[in-house]
């Protein structure tokens, strides 16, 4: 004869007297008042209807138990593949300044147009930091050039040219006078720069080639950096929209804009200016000379972003940003993750832990900046570089089932380049005597990236290729379109609900 202890489950020998009377002394009793169950209970209490000894329950129990188990681990595999089959994870890839960004709002105003209305007063903030970063590059090159005129002059171009002829910058004391006093009178909103891009960023530096990502030594991340998936990036516009700090910042940025558009207009048409774009080729950011130009609708006391102001500005991306929609197709409504990344060299390592189930890869190079060097890099050439990253997408597995979609990007600044007279064969020399014009320019460089793509893709995927211009909404969503299509057919192919 056995002893069952209620509380440890324990099969307890049943000693001759006086033993017994002891044992069971040691078996709590269960106070008046009090029902909570122990484990061994609540397993006899489901099983007592069929065997009162409760020996032979506990393997069958336990069988139950597990069944249940592997029932509700299917039901949520079962679950888990069923919204597999209605995601699509598209992945935006491509160096620094490639379009990646712009596409991703190209997407969002075409699936999802009224988040994009919600964020817009947010993106106030950002077109005002382009804009002041802008007016700041300006001065700072005009300073270059007047402290240079005080040394010694450096030719432009081959034999030389007279530092006071029409080949120069303008130096005399009069045009530094006038810049002199342009800047007093600027100095204030150029001064609110650094808060304006501490709000943005949320106080994480993200400048220059050495950037750490994904939590590295010294740097702290964010606290909405968690809160959005992403691994470290760009403050989310919604969160600007929260904040007071922000709040405060842009409305002083605002007041401060206001009272000096006029002097901003006038650095703008300064003859000095000119000829520095026009003769030392200042590359500014695309969004800060279609904001220097705005400067009067933007210093409005009423100013709230266009579409296009949201399209041209520049907002870097650091990290792996994901972004969801909900896109209406013929088959149902599915959700489209969209990953925006940052393309700078120090963080394209991140990308390899976004490439599992992607559906699709959308590869953007900008053609245009033939004539550029990366900035971590100033002896590699921005095509060279777009070219070696293609390979290394064509050749990774992890990418072997993803479409693969080309967009040769920026054709509107090519254009303007060769427009310009800028040579193609003195950046690239395979280029050699080819006519120097649009047409002859875009076959050659998308004969270049197919070349690429057919002699390192051992998938042997076909690769669809677009001329684009991110700017352009109508052209853009026609593409996208297009894209959609394609993913979507394939997708439904795959997924076996065709």
């Amino acid at each position: 004869m056995y002893i069952i202890c209620a509380r440890h489950g324990q099969i307890l020998p049943d000693f001759p007297p006086p033993f017994p009377t002891l044992m069971l002394s040691l078996i709590p009793q269960r106070r008046p008042g009090r029902t909570r169950p122990s484990s061994a209970s609540v397993v006899s209490r489901s099983t007592s209807s069929s065997d009162s000894s409760g020996l032979s329950d506990s393997p069958a129990a336990a069988r139950r138990a597990s069944d249940l188990i592997d029932e509700d681990i299917k039901r949520e595999a079962a679950r888990q593949q069923a919204q597999r089959k209605k995601e699509v994870k598209v992945m935006l890839l491509g160096q620094a300044e490639s379009g990646k960004s712009t596409l991703r709002k190209q997407f969002q105003l075409y699936h999802a147009s009224h988040t994009l209305e919600a964020e817009r007063p947010s993106w106030r903030i950002v077109v005002y930091a382009n804009l002041i970063k802008a007016v700041r590059a300006i001065l700072e090159e005009l300073d270059y050039e007047f402290s240079s005129a005080s040394d010694e002059y450096y030719p432009l171009e081959e034999g030389g040219v007279d530092p006071g002829g029409p080949g120069a910058v303008p130096t005399d004391a009069a045009a530094q006078n006038e810049v002199i006093e342009l800047r007093r009178k600027l100095l204030p909103l150029i001064s609110l720069e650094g808060s304006l891009t501490s709000e943005v960023s949320a106080g994480v530096d993200f400048v220059g080639p050495g950037v750490r990502i994904d939590g590295g030594p010294g740097l702290k991340l964010p606290p909405w950096s968690k809160k959005t998936g992403s691994r470290l990036g760009s403050r989310p516009v919604e969160e600007l929209r929260q904040s007071s700090t922000a709040q405060v910042a842009t409305n002083r940025a605002a007041q401060v804009l206001g009272s000096t558009a006029h002097v901003i207009e006038a650095l703008w048409r300064h003859r000095c200016v000119e000829a520095v774009i026009r003769l030392r080729k200042l590359r500014l950011d695309e969004s800060g000379v279609f904001f220097l130009g705005q400067v009067r609708r933007i210093a409005e006391t009423e100013y709230i972003p266009s579409t296009e102001d949201i399209l041209h500005v520049r907002l870097q991306t650091v990290g792996v940003i994901e972004h969801s929609m909900m896109v209406n197709t013929l088959g149902g409504i599915y959700t489209w993750k969209i990953y925006d990344v940052g393309g700078a060299r120090s963080q394209r390592p991140a990308w390899c832990s976004y490439f599992d189930d992607v559906n699709a890869l959308i590869f953007l190079a900008p053609i245009s900046a033939f004539d550029q060097f990366l900035e971590e890099d100033p002896l590699t050439n921005r095509i060279h570089d777009s070219l070696q990253l293609l390979v290394s997408i064509c050749t990774n597995k992890l990418l072997k089932d993803a479409q693969l979609v080309l967009l040769l990007n920026k054709i509107d600044m090519l254009r303007k380049k060769l427009e310009a007279g800028v040579q193609i064969r003195q950046y690239i020399t395979s280029y050699a005597s080819r006519p120097n014009n649009f047409s002859t320019a875009a076959e050659y460089f998308r004969s270049h990236f197919l070349a690429a793509h057919r002699k390192t893709d051992v998938f042997q995927r076909r690769l669809y290729v677009h001329l684009t211009t991110m700017l352009d909404i109508q052209a853009t969503q026609i593409i996208i379109t297009s894209a959609g299509d394609l993913i979507m057919r394939k997708h439904i192919a795959q997924t076996g609900l065709a």
